[in-house]
């Protein structure tokens, strides 16, 4: 073994360069990151809640990044030279970073501002809760005593909070939020400049081509959508024993599983009260 003189290679998914003397410099390697990251999350979202909306994306996603692979090998544009002469792997037209980030970021805005819509059911069922609250508040400023109405009060102000933080968002906080994934797309491959590993100008094609990969993809997952084949592959055994489900388009991930453990909540706190009352 220790005359072994096979070269070694580094494994370049995680392999950044950057100047140990400049922090931001270190920041650009850990954004150089996010797509990494981004991938373990779409495992994780998909395996955790079985949307076919996120499966669509990441395959969108998979389908942004062929055609990266594609186009480097068609325009063959070599990186800058300084990462090119440290041993800098592939071509560098289009920044396949730029793009990545950049369709992630179009998509999931594309998703939240056009496509999501929540449910109104949800907000028929919150108006309900609402009227029976207050039909039990007025049970208990007439029965109950000072003490219990005050803990009662405390109680049901921290429930409201609760409730709040887990309600549909509405179209500003989507908004928002997409805003917020634009400005860490635009960190991402703004730091591939920064690096050294791409030209401004194989950036902004990265940044163009997964935009127009994204909005592409928005309509081709449109198209399924409205002629009802998404509902027709759905329906199929396989999938279906895979739990597959479509609610994320009008029901917002958190809320689905706080609507379920705000009414269990309920039922146990009323079993409790009956029970002091015997």
């Amino acid at each position: 073994m220790a005359d072994d003189v096979t070269p070694l290679a580094s494994l370049s998914l995680t392999h950044v360069y950057y100047n140990p003397d400049d922090p931001i410099s270190l920041l650009c390697a850990w954004l150089a990151l996010v797509p990494q990251a981004l991938c373990v999350v779409y495992a994780t979202l998909i395996w955790s809640t079985r949307e076919a909306e996120v499966i669509l994306m990441f395959a969108g996603q998979l389908a942004c990044e062929a055609a990266n692979f594609a186009l480097k090998r068609l325009i063959k544009e070599e990186r800058p030279a300084r990462i090119h002469s440290t041993g800098g792997k592939g071509y560098g037209m289009p920044s396949s970073h730029a793009q990545f980030v950049s369709f992630w970021a179009v998509a999931l805005g594309l998703f939240l501002l056009a496509r999501h819509t929540p449910r109104e059911q949800q907000q028929q069922r919150q108006k309900q809760r609402e009227r029976k609250k207050q039909v039990t508040n007025v049970k208990t400023a007439t029965n109950g005593s000072g003490n219990g109405s005050l803990f009662k009060t405390l109680t049901d102000s921290a429930t409201d909070l609760e409730r709040y933080a887990h309600e549909p968002w509405s179209f500003a906080h989507r908004f928002v939020a997409s805003l917020g994934a634009l400005v860490l797309a635009g960190a991402v491959a703004w730091s591939r400049t920064y690096l050294g590993y791409h030209t401004e100008k194989q950036v902004l094609v990265g940044c163009v081509t997964g935009t127009l990969c994204a909005v592409a993809w928005f309509v081709v997952t449109h198209v399924v959508r409205q002629s009802g084949w998404l509902g027709q592959i759905l329906d199929f055994p396989v999938v279906r024993w895979f739990r597959v489900r479509d609610l994320v388009v009008e029901e917002d991930l958190p809320q689905a599983g706080w609507e379920k453990w705000e009414e269990q909540r309920v039922a146990r706190r009323e079993v409790e009260e009956r029970k002091k009352g015997l």
